[in-house]
C-alpha cells in the first residue's frame, strides 16, 4: 500500500509498505482524510526532538472501518466512518493509574514516537476508535485537534459564569474557544492577527482583542468589570504570553496551559499566592473529549472546515510541508486527501 514518509528533514519519500496486519481487538481503517498538525511540520524541519527517522507522520485521521478483528464489538461495522485516537496509554504510571491517560508518562502519539497514518489503511486498536456517523470526512479529520482545546476547558473546570480569556487562535486555541462557548461561558479571543481574530467570533468568542493594540489592558478591564477573565487558556507557547497569564488573571482565577515554550519563562510568583491561583497543564484529550467534540459538531454549532486554508493529495504530501515551512503565516489547516 502506499505511504508517504519523512526521511529526514526537508525529505519526503511516496513508497509502498506492507498492509497491516489485523490482530484479534484490532479495526482496520482505510484513511480517506489527514489533517497536518503543527507536530509534523516540526518533523517535516527537523526540530521534533521526540522523533526518529524515517517517520511515516499524521494523526489528525478520518477514515472508514473495512475490517474488524474477531474480539471487536459488533458496533464497529465495515461501511461506518470514524474518528481515532492516536495516543497510547502503559496502564502502569502514574497517571494512568488515575484515569488520566491522555499524560501518559510513556505515551506514543501516531506520526511523532511512532508511524502515524500517512498511509491508504491503518490498524488500531477498537478502544481508540469513535464511530463519526454523519460527519463529514473533514470534519471527522479536525476532531482530534480540536478535542485539545476541550481537554483544556475540563482542565479550567469552566462555568457558564467564567469570563474565558484565550490567547493564540490557531486550531487549538479555537477549539477551547468553540468548547468554553458551547458550554455557554464568555469568551474572550486574543491573538496579534486580525483575521485570526474573525475566525474566533465564528467559533464563539463574544469579544475578540489584538494584543498588539495600545489600549489592550484597558479593554480587558472594561470587558471584565475591572476584575480580569476568570480563567485564561494559553495557546500559543510564548514566554510573553506564559507570564501575561498569570498577570491579567483574576483573583482566585485559573491558568491553563496548552502551549509550551522553548525558553525558559520568569515569573513574578508572588502572583501565585497573593491571587491564589489554579495554575494547570493541559495535554491531549481524553475517549469522552473527542465524543464531546463529535457532538458539538453533529449539532452544526461550528464550520470546522472554514480551518482548512489548503488542501493536497497524499502523493503532494512533500509540497503541502514545503509550503507550510515557507508560508507558516498562510495555513491554519492543512487538508490531505486519499
Amino acid at each position: 500500500m502506499k505511504a508517504a514518509k519523512i526521511l529526514e528533514p526537508y525529505r519526503v519519500d511516496i513508497c509502498d509498505i506492507a498492509e497491516p496486519q489485523v490482530k484479534r481487538e484490532d479495526v482496520l481503517i482505510r484513511v480517506q482524510k489527514l489533517g497536518l498538525c503543527g507536530s509534523d511540520l516540526t518533523t517535516y524541519r527537523g526540530l521534533n526532538p521526540m522523533v526518529t527517522y524515517p517517520r511515516i507522520p499524521g494523526h489528525e485521521i478520518a477514515g472508514e472501518i473495512v475490517e474488524k478483528g474477531s474480539a471487536v464489538s459488533s458496533k464497529f461495522q465495515p461501511g461506518l466512518m470514524v474518528a481515532v485516537l492516536p495516543y497510547t496509554t502503559c496502564g502502569k504510571c502514574s497517571s494512568c493509574k488515575i484515569g488520566r491517560v491522555n499524560c501518559c508518562q510513556f505515551n506514543q502519539t501516531m506520526g511523532v514516537q511512532r508511524d502515524g497514518a500517512a498511509t491508504e489503511y491503518i490498524a488500531v486498536p477498537y478502544q481508540k476508535v469513535f464511530i463519526a456517523e454523519g460527519l463529514t470526512d473533514e470534519q471527522i479529520a479536525c476532531v482530534e485537534p480540536l478535542s485539545v482545546g476541550w481537554h483544556a476547558s475540563n482542565r479550567a473546570c469552566i462555568t457558564t459564569e467564567d469570563i474565558i480569556l484565550v490567547f493564540g487562535c490557531g486550531v487549538i486555541g479555537l477549539g477551547a474557544i468553540a468548547a468554553c462557548s458551547f458550554k455557554k461561558s464568555t469568551v474572550i479571543a486574543v491573538d496579534i492577527d486580525n483575521g485570526k481574530l474573525e475566525k474566533a467570533k465564528q467559533f464563539g468568542a463574544k469579544y475578540t482583542l489584538n494584543a498588539r493594540c495600545k489600549n489592550f489592558e484597558e479593554e480587558l478591564k472594561h470587558i471584565t468589570s475591572g476584575n480580569g477573565p476568570s480563567v485564561v487558556i494559553e495557546a500559543v507557547g510564548s514566554p510573553r504570553t506564559f507570564t501575561k497569564a498569570v498577570d491579567i488573571v483574576c483573583f482566585a482565577g485559573r491558568v491553563v496551559y496548552i502551549g509550551y515554550t522553548k525558553e525558559k519563562v520568569k515569573y513574578n510568583t508572588k502572583l501565585f499566592v497573593s491571587k491564589e491561583l489554579d495554575i494547570k497543564g493541559s495535554r491531549n484529550a481524553l475517549d469522552e473529549e473527542l465524543l464531546a467534540v463529535i457532538d458539538m459538531l453533529s449539532v452544526g454549532k461550528v464550520d470546522v472546515c472554514s480551518l482548512i486554508t489548503q488542501r493536497f493529495s497524499i502523493d503532494q504530501l512533500d509540497k503541502a510541508l514545503s509550503f507550510w515551512d515557507a508560508s507558516p503565516a498562510k495555513v491554519t489547516k492543512i487538508m490531505i486527501s486519499f
